[in-house]
């Protein structure tokens, strides 16, 4: 610890007198320094001795020593040492009751005591302690090796809290804890989710510091990363400030948990790769050849439904992939889950277990992102198939590929192809091609409807929606039916095509709900 008053004055060499202020002579001294001008405060930056002779104080001056003492004090000046047999031959009464009002520990120096012997003293024990720190920090890094090498994160984690007397935690890229040390601390790091979210949107390296939980310690957060995007984050709880050996320990950590983050990443992209080769042989139709590839790093995942999930990112929006990349795989990592996660250039093929924690995160990451995008944001577009089993695999990308393709022309960032399945087909004509189609085929009939010289539209429309039968169309218009037959036949030459042809009848509806589809 720092050189104290106390220390000071149990120096055997300094023969310091206490004379008041004996009671808060614990305060630590951060340097020792000799002043005689009447007002040193400007030169002060709090924790000093301040040592004078009072060359140019009237130190017998009642009301001058309370100003005196009374400004040292707001200054965070920590004692007052007064040189005796200088200038005068013992402190006077008026400085000595001056600094017992104002708490102000007053030390008398004797005259063969040089106030250079006490600037040294404060010396050598302010850098005694730090050799000491730096000492302790030098032991806590290799124990955090150590427990690193040995224990993994977990181990590293409890050497921490112990080095710091605290707390320690480890956050995932989504922010979700995944170690903490001692097991109480888990609970506490999880509510500040929101302060790790916040440090992950800064560049990395970055550090902040928060009141923990209803203000119940310190907390400091670090991004862990070489990346532009850090991939986790560390929080150190403590009751109060970190010294200097407890901040040796807490950046050993910082840099021994991004190098495990690095090297995960090395291993991560390795995992990729074999992942892009086992999908291709799924889609090749070649299961016992993938199965044979993953083995253990992704068999697990073939013996189950899964569901595949096809994503684009937009060209102004690169991070949106590696977003949704990161909520799978930490979800799947806290459930148990295996996840296969390919990158496609701009797009991204996620493989995950069917009803699993991976999918459930994909599925809530697009809701975060359609409830927050803006209509001209070029963004994050996801198609999610049924699910399927290996050998159905290609069909499973072709229907998430087919759902990719319906919530790009509907808007949305998510849809599942079971919904397009269930729904009805009327939505997908909400398209600019279909409806400049169905705008060419129509204009014609619309053109002579606009002179006045029939209804050929509505009556067209009649006689589509009773599948042809003459009667009930005509019964619908109110008119008669060789009135409608006349209109039929005048459609037919109007569009040079018959209306016997199922392909022009199922077109000219398409089209007649197309222009009317809002």
């Amino acid at each position: 610890m720092p050189p104290t008053l106390a220390s000071l004055v149990h120096h055997s060499a300094l023969k310091l007198t206490v004379r008041a202020g004996g009671d808060r002579l614990d305060a630590p001294v951060r340097w020792a320094h000799a002043s005689e001008l009447a007002d040193p405060v400007p030169y002060m930056e709090g924790g000093e001795l301040l040592l004078i002779t009072a060359l140019k104080l009237d130190a017998e001056d009642r009301e001058a020593m309370r100003r005196y003492v009374r400004r040292l004090v707001g200054a965070g000046v920590v004692g007052l040492g007064f040189a005796v047999g200088v200038h005068y031959e013992d402190i006077p009464d008026a400085l000595v009751d001056a600094a017992r009002e104002e708490g102000l520990p007053l030390l008398e120096v004797p005259r063969r005591t040089p106030f250079l012997a006490i600037s040294k003293a404060v010396s050598a024990a302010i850098a005694a302690d730090q050799y000491r720190a730096v000492t302790a920090g030098f032991a806590a890094q290799r124990e955090l090796t150590r427990q690193a090498l040995t224990e993994g994160p977990e181990g590293l984690l409890a050497a921490l809290a112990a080095q710091v007397d605290g707390w320690a935690a480890l956050y995932d890229a989504s922010g979700a804890v995944v170690a903490a040390a001692p097991e109480w601390a888990g609970r506490r790091a999880a509510r500040l989710t929101p302060d790790v979210t916040r440090l992950r949107e800064r560049p990395a390296p970055a550090s902040s510091v928060v009141a923990g939980p209803e203000n119940e310690d310190r907390v400091e957060l670090h991004s862990l990363g070489t990346g532009r995007r850090p991939r986790a984050a560390l929080a150190v709880g403590t009751a109060a400030a970190l010294g200097t050996a407890e901040r040796y320990a807490v950046h050993s950590a910082i840099a021994l948990l991004t190098l495990i983050t690095e090297r995960s990443r090395s291993l991560h992209a390795a995992e990729q790769r074999i992942g892009a080769a086992v999908l291709r042989m799924l889609l090749a139709g070649e299961p016992d050849h993938a199965r044979a590839v993953a083995g253990d790093l992704y068999g697990g995942l073939l013996d189950a439904p899964f569901r595949i999930i096809v994503a684009a990112g937009g060209e102004t929006n690169g991070d949106a992939l590696g977003a949704l990349a990161e909520a799978a795989e930490a979800a799947a990592a806290r459930s148990g889950e295996v996840v296969l996660v390919v990158p496609e250039g701009n797009r991204l093929v996620i493989l995950a277990c069917d009803g699993g924690a991976a999918v459930a995160a994909c599925c809530d990451h697009a809701a975060a992102r359609e409830a927050a995008r803006k209509a001209d944001d070029d963004e994050l577009v996801v198609g999610l198939s049924a699910p399927a089993g290996p050998i159905a695999a290609s069909t499973a990308y072709k229907q998430a590929e087919q759902a990719l393709s319906v919530a790009r022309r509907r808007g949305r960032v998510l849809v599942e192809h079971e919904h397009m399945a269930a729904g009805s087909v009327l939505p997908l004509l909400a398209d600019d091609a279909v409806r400049a189609f169905a705008d060419g085929l129509l204009r014609a009939l619309r053109e002579h409807d606009a002179t006045g010289r029939g209804d050929l539209v509505a009556s067209l429309r009649a006689w589509l929606s009773r599948h042809g039968q003459w009667d009930a169309a005509a019964a619908d218009l109110g008119v008669h039916r060789h009135t409608l037959r006349y209109r039929m036949r005048r459609v037919e030459e109007i569009l040079g095509r018959s209306l016997d042809d199922p392909d022009t009848r199922m077109e000219l509806w398409l089209s007649l709900k197309a222009t009317t589809t809002e």
